[in-house]
Protein backbone atom coordinates (compact mmCIF):
# COMPACT_ATOMS: atom_id res chain seq x y z
CA UNK A 1 0.00 0.00 0.00
CA UNK A 2 1.17 3.26 -0.32
CA UNK A 3 0.10 6.63 1.17
CA UNK A 4 0.56 10.10 -0.01
CA UNK A 5 1.26 13.27 1.62
CA UNK A 6 -1.13 15.56 1.30
CA UNK A 7 0.92 18.81 1.26
CA UNK A 8 3.61 18.01 -0.86
CA UNK A 9 3.70 15.01 -2.54
CA UNK A 10 5.61 12.69 -1.16
CA UNK A 11 4.83 9.11 -1.42
CA UNK A 12 5.38 6.64 1.69
CA UNK A 13 5.38 2.99 -0.06
CA UNK A 14 4.94 0.03 2.48
CA UNK A 15 7.23 -2.06 0.31
CA UNK A 16 10.46 0.38 0.52
CA UNK A 17 9.63 1.75 3.66
CA UNK A 18 11.44 4.77 4.43
CA UNK A 19 14.97 3.73 5.51
CA UNK A 20 17.06 7.50 5.10
CA UNK A 21 14.55 7.68 8.35
CA UNK A 22 15.38 4.91 9.94
CA UNK A 23 11.93 2.77 8.65
CA UNK A 24 12.45 -0.84 7.30
CA UNK A 25 11.23 -1.80 4.29
CA UNK A 26 7.58 -3.68 4.34
CA UNK A 27 6.89 -0.94 7.37
CA UNK A 28 2.91 -0.83 7.44
CA UNK A 29 1.80 2.74 7.36
CA UNK A 30 -0.24 2.14 10.59
CA UNK A 31 2.67 1.08 12.31
CA UNK A 32 4.83 4.03 11.81
CA UNK A 33 5.37 5.93 15.24
CA UNK A 34 3.06 8.50 15.71
CA UNK A 35 5.88 10.88 15.63
CA UNK A 36 6.66 10.26 12.02
CA UNK A 37 6.80 13.42 9.91
CA UNK A 38 6.69 13.54 5.99
CA UNK A 39 10.90 13.62 4.81
CA UNK A 40 9.88 16.66 2.11
CA UNK A 41 7.44 19.15 3.91
CA UNK A 42 7.90 17.87 7.96
CA UNK A 43 4.01 17.69 7.83
CA UNK A 44 2.35 14.58 10.47
CA UNK A 45 1.17 11.27 9.69
CA UNK A 46 -2.19 13.19 9.41
CA UNK A 47 -1.74 14.86 6.40
CA UNK A 48 -1.40 11.46 4.44
CA UNK A 49 -3.97 9.96 2.45
CA UNK A 50 -4.22 6.41 1.19
CA UNK A 51 -3.03 6.13 -2.74
CA UNK A 52 -5.94 4.79 -4.73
Amino acid sequence: MKYVCTACGFVYDEEAGDPDNGIAPGTKFEDLPDTYLCPWCGMGKDAFAKEE
